[in-house]
Protein backbone atom coordinates (compact mmCIF):
# COMPACT_ATOMS: atom_id res chain seq x y z
CA UNK A 1 0.00 0.00 0.00
CA UNK A 2 1.05 3.08 -1.16
CA UNK A 3 0.23 7.02 0.71
CA UNK A 4 -0.05 10.01 -0.93
CA UNK A 5 -0.19 13.43 0.96
CA UNK A 6 -1.02 16.47 -0.42
CA UNK A 7 -0.59 19.86 1.86
CA UNK A 8 -3.02 22.87 1.50
CA UNK A 9 -3.28 26.28 3.12
CA UNK A 10 -6.45 28.29 4.28
CA UNK A 11 -7.01 31.28 6.25
CA UNK A 12 -10.64 30.92 7.83
CA UNK A 13 -12.94 32.31 11.23
CA UNK A 14 -15.00 30.84 13.63
CA UNK A 15 -16.77 31.22 16.64
CA UNK A 16 -17.16 27.63 18.62
CA UNK A 17 -20.31 28.27 20.05
CA UNK A 18 -23.89 25.94 20.82
CA UNK A 19 -26.84 27.95 20.42
CA UNK A 20 -28.26 25.22 22.31
CA UNK A 21 -26.21 26.53 25.40
CA UNK A 22 -26.43 29.49 27.31
CA UNK A 23 -24.03 31.94 26.80
CA UNK A 24 -22.65 31.62 30.14
CA UNK A 25 -21.89 27.82 29.56
CA UNK A 26 -20.23 28.74 25.68
CA UNK A 27 -18.06 30.97 27.76
CA UNK A 28 -17.27 28.12 29.99
CA UNK A 29 -16.88 25.54 27.89
CA UNK A 30 -14.78 27.91 24.71
CA UNK A 31 -13.42 30.73 26.50
CA UNK A 32 -12.53 33.11 24.13
CA UNK A 33 -13.16 31.07 21.18
CA UNK A 34 -17.21 31.95 22.05
CA UNK A 35 -16.33 35.20 21.42
CA UNK A 36 -19.41 36.84 19.15
CA UNK A 37 -17.16 38.07 16.35
CA UNK A 38 -15.64 34.83 16.22
CA UNK A 39 -11.76 34.23 15.46
CA UNK A 40 -9.30 33.40 13.21
CA UNK A 41 -6.53 30.37 11.88
CA UNK A 42 -4.44 29.99 9.13
CA UNK A 43 -4.95 26.35 8.75
CA UNK A 44 -2.55 23.77 7.15
CA UNK A 45 -4.62 20.45 5.99
CA UNK A 46 -2.88 17.59 4.32
CA UNK A 47 -5.12 15.11 2.73
CA UNK A 48 -3.32 11.42 2.20
CA UNK A 49 -4.96 8.56 0.10
CA UNK A 50 -3.95 5.15 -0.27
CA UNK A 51 -4.09 2.76 -3.07
CA UNK A 52 -1.62 0.73 -5.32
CA UNK A 53 0.10 2.89 -8.32
CA UNK A 54 -1.39 1.79 -11.45
CA UNK A 55 0.60 0.28 -13.96
CA UNK A 56 0.08 2.62 -16.69
CA UNK A 57 1.17 5.71 -15.09
CA UNK A 58 2.54 4.80 -12.06
CA UNK A 59 0.44 6.41 -9.78
CA UNK A 60 -1.68 5.99 -7.05
CA UNK A 61 -3.56 9.38 -8.07
CA UNK A 62 -2.07 11.86 -10.13
CA UNK A 63 -1.14 14.37 -7.86
CA UNK A 64 -2.36 17.56 -9.93
CA UNK A 65 -5.78 15.82 -9.97
CA UNK A 66 -5.61 15.65 -6.09
CA UNK A 67 -4.69 19.14 -5.56
CA UNK A 68 -7.67 19.92 -8.46
CA UNK A 69 -10.19 18.53 -5.95
CA UNK A 70 -9.06 19.51 -3.14
CA UNK A 71 -9.08 23.42 -3.85
CA UNK A 72 -12.09 22.96 -5.91
CA UNK A 73 -14.03 20.66 -3.08
CA UNK A 74 -12.91 22.28 -0.12
CA UNK A 75 -10.16 25.12 -0.17
CA UNK A 76 -12.42 27.45 -2.79
CA UNK A 77 -15.23 27.00 -0.10
CA UNK A 78 -13.53 27.42 3.14
CA UNK A 79 -10.90 29.84 2.49
CA UNK A 80 -11.03 33.44 3.80
CA UNK A 81 -15.21 32.33 4.81
CA UNK A 82 -16.37 32.46 8.05
CA UNK A 83 -16.95 28.82 8.69
CA UNK A 84 -20.12 29.25 11.23
CA UNK A 85 -21.65 31.62 8.05
CA UNK A 86 -20.15 30.68 4.50
CA UNK A 87 -19.72 27.42 4.24
CA UNK A 88 -23.11 24.78 3.51
CA UNK A 89 -21.17 22.13 4.50
CA UNK A 90 -20.97 23.23 7.98
CA UNK A 91 -24.54 24.51 8.40
CA UNK A 92 -25.16 23.73 12.12
CA UNK A 93 -22.17 22.11 13.02
CA UNK A 94 -19.90 22.93 16.08
CA UNK A 95 -16.75 24.22 13.99
CA UNK A 96 -14.13 22.57 16.13
CA UNK A 97 -11.55 21.50 14.03
CA UNK A 98 -12.63 17.82 14.91
CA UNK A 99 -15.87 18.49 13.32
CA UNK A 100 -13.97 20.88 10.10
CA UNK A 101 -11.58 17.38 10.04
CA UNK A 102 -14.76 14.97 9.55
CA UNK A 103 -16.79 17.35 7.33
CA UNK A 104 -13.96 17.54 4.65
CA UNK A 105 -13.59 13.25 4.72
CA UNK A 106 -17.75 13.75 3.76
CA UNK A 107 -16.94 15.98 0.75
CA UNK A 108 -13.72 13.94 -0.42
CA UNK A 109 -14.74 10.53 0.24
CA UNK A 110 -16.59 9.81 -2.88
CA UNK A 111 -14.02 11.87 -5.00
CA UNK A 112 -10.82 10.30 -5.64
CA UNK A 113 -11.76 7.41 -8.17
CA UNK A 114 -9.44 4.31 -7.35
CA UNK A 115 -7.50 5.90 -4.88
CA UNK A 116 -8.45 5.18 -1.21
CA UNK A 117 -9.17 8.31 1.16
CA UNK A 118 -6.39 7.54 4.52
CA UNK A 119 -6.68 10.46 6.66
CA UNK A 120 -7.51 14.15 6.73
CA UNK A 121 -5.21 15.99 8.86
CA UNK A 122 -6.16 19.68 10.10
CA UNK A 123 -3.55 22.04 11.82
CA UNK A 124 -5.41 24.72 13.67
CA UNK A 125 -2.07 26.10 15.32
CA UNK A 126 1.20 25.76 15.94
CA UNK A 127 0.89 22.86 18.34
CA UNK A 128 -2.78 22.11 17.62
CA UNK A 129 -3.93 19.30 14.80
CA UNK A 130 -6.48 16.92 14.61
CA UNK A 131 -6.71 13.69 12.35
CA UNK A 132 -9.57 11.63 11.11
CA UNK A 133 -9.72 8.48 9.32
CA UNK A 134 -13.29 7.67 8.69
Amino acid sequence: MIFITRRETFSASHRLYNPQLSEARNLELFDKCANPNGHGHNYVLEVTVAGEPQEETGYVIDMKRLKDIIRRELISKVDHKHLNHDVDFLKDVIPTSENIAKAFWNVLKDKLGDAHLHSIRLQETENNSVEYRG
